[in-house]
């Protein structure tokens, strides 16, 4: 029988997965990506594959898996990761050390979603503002506020990938007509394309956010498109913080630029910032979109089959 191969874990995975790397691998295991600084030369030099489940509070805006970090393990050549985001990672640094990212595709699309269809409705519908009405004992003297709708709106989902279209097929038959912009017209399906995103936000009365973490896609959502998107408009954010400029965002809610905003992602998570906390019309969720037992267990699995395929010198199923 071969000997097992050296694993090091940052963090941890779900369910039955984390079990069986035990059975395939001698894992050794970390908390988080400072930890492997601190790891002896010799202890490091073992590694040839690492995987990056939950680290600390979940997601982080820095990109913590860069050259330096890359540079502690001269073996290395997977890294195998947990989720779809990589932009933690720093995957030019990899490829250049001979190193293959692979990561989750797919394995979280419809928990997302579901969230984001959650959080669309509870923003335009202010249901976490309607629970508090009750629990704060305040409906038997005063009737809840009227509130947004549905009801012949334009939905424009900037971003159609996996998540996105996940998104349409929900939206749909809520009557909302969709509209989308995306880096390139997609032909597999009927929704309306808008060129650019500033005219997507034109047009559209809520725009969802569902693009990836990118350098390519920092700040995407500024000043302008905010004031594009009016002061009936309803912004959601359901990728990553850093998509939208926090500080134009800040300055659009407390000047009525838009009318309110979801956001299930924050620029420096797990911190969000005073001004959002205060205004009580906003919906905050602690990047929750892929965040129940199926789906977490469902993409350890994902990891789980790509370190089993680089294990048997096989073709990985989802390298970046």
């Amino acid at each position: 029988m071969p000997e097992k191969a050296d694993l090091l874990l940052v963090g941890f995975m779900f369910g039955a997965a984390e079990a069986r790397l035990d059975t395939m691998f001698r894992v050794h295991r970390i908390e988080d990506f400072a930890q492997a600084h601190d790891l002896p030369a010799e202890t490091a030099g073992k590694f040839r594959v690492v995987s990056v489940g939950m680290v600390g509070t979940g997601h982080t805006s820095r990109v913590a898996v860069n050259g330096a970090f890359l540079d502690c393990f001269p073996r290395l050549e997977l890294l195998a990761a947990l989720g779809v985001g990589v932009d933690y990672i720093d995957v030019e640094a990899a490829a250049a050390r001979g190193v293959t990212v692979t990561n989750t595709p797919g394995a979280n699309t419809e928990e997302t979603a579901d969230t984001a269809m959650g959080l669309l409705l509870s923003t335009v519908r202010q249901l976490p503002q309607a629970d508090r009405f009750i629990r704060s004992g305040k409906w038997p003297s005063a009737m809840f506020p009227l509130t947004g709708t549905l009801r012949d709106k334009r939905l424009g989902i900037l971003g159609l990938g996996n998540i996105g279209r996940a998104v349409a097929r929900r939206a749909a038959p809520f009557g909302l007509e969709i509209l989308y912009h995306n880096r390139n017209r997609r032909t597999d399906v009927a929704y309306t394309y808008v060129d650019t995103a500033l005219e997507l936000a034109r047009a559209v009365d809520i725009l969802m956010v569902i693009v990836p973490g990118a350098e390519d896609t920092r700040n995407l959502v500024d000043a302008e498109i905010l004031r594009a998107l009016g002061p009936e408009g309803v912004l959601l954010n359901c990728s990553r913080g850093t998509v939208v400029d926090e500080k134009a965002l800040i300055a659009a809610l407390r000047n009525k630029v838009i009318a309110t905003a979801g956001l299930d992602a924050f620029l420096h998570e797990p911190h969000v910032p005073s001004e959002l906390i205060a205004m009580e019309h906003v919906v905050l969720s602690p990047h929750i979109g892929s965040g129940t037992h199926h789906t977490r267990e469902v993409m350890s699995m994902a990891v789980l089959d790509n370190l089993v395929a680089w294990n048997a010198g096989q073709a990985l199923p989802s390298p970046v």
